[in-house]
């Protein structure tokens, strides 16, 4: 496939010109014209990169690309070494960052929601098609601490937990670093939320309005979007080859 057809075809699907972003979604990283090999990840991290070469991947697509706000524009250091060896091997980098959040099909929120087997699931505004706050079902009332061992389970580590509340059945959530949301899910009348990271202040909000807070971690909650985003691209052109690889990350 060429290059440029790849990155339109997965453009339109994301509809990316919808949302407003913290970086530039698309390519980002021009390297082969032709693409049959694909790998997709989390982050455009260095291990990630050293992964792709091994499989001798054409291009790249994740979820955490490059060129954030306040990043400098001086290809040095860690930047540069990643740029550069992107470049010498010919890899094209693509990243799409809150649209993959918010797919209702092939989002990191609709996937996560999926796999911990939520039911009803759906942005709390259908309206907005950019809205990143979803909510569901646990299929019966179960207690919170029973729910942060399905978490475990699940995204395989043990999610911060605020406090304990029984039973709990509504739950809303928002994957990677969204603990400020918590605010809207408060709003919204649910019994719990989850996210990925955690700030000192969240506690005490979640505490004072009785809503459990599961900080279940960023990249262990924003695993599922970009493997689903792959698994799509292989059905519909079953020409091309793509490899997750799921390059371990506490936070």
């Amino acid at each position: 496939m060429n290059l440029f057809e790849l990155e339109t075809k997965i453009n339109q699907h994301l509809q990316i010109g919808l949302f407003k972003d913290y970086a530039p979604n698309g390519l980002q990283i021009e390297g082969k014209e032709n693409i049959k090999i694909i790998v997709t990840g989390v982050t455009a991290s260095m291990a990630l990169i050293d992964r792709a070469i091994e499989l001798n991947a054409d291009a790249i697509i994740v979820h955490h690309g490059y060129f954030w706000p306040n990043e400098s524009p001086i290809l040095t250091g860690m930047k540069g070494r990643r740029i550069r060896k992107l470049i010498e091997n010919k890899i094209s980098l693509l990243a799409y960052h809150l649209p993959l959040d918010a797919h209702p099909i092939l989002g990191n929120n609709v996937q996560l929601g999926q796999i911990l087997g939520l039911h009803n699931i759906a942005p709390i505004d259908e309206n907005d098609p950019q809205c990143l706050v979803f909510h569901g079902y646990l299929s019966e009332q179960q207690s919170s601490d029973a729910f942060t061992k399905t978490l475990q389970t699940v995204l395989e580590r043990s999610p911060i937990v605020t406090h304990y509340k029984n039973p709990i059945h509504h739950i809303a959530w928002c994957t990677g670093g969204a603990q400020n949301y918590i605010q809207q899910a408060i709003d919204y009348g649910v019994d719990a939320f989850i996210s990925g990271e955690i700030s000192e202040h969240t506690t005490h909000t979640a505490r004072e309005n009785d809503v459990v807070y599961f900080s279940a971690g960023h990249h262990a909650t924003e695993r599922y979007g970009i493997k689903a985003l792959g698994q799509w691209l292989q059905q519909e052109h079953h020409e091309l080859k793509v490899h997750f690889v799921d390059i371990d990350n506490p936070a």
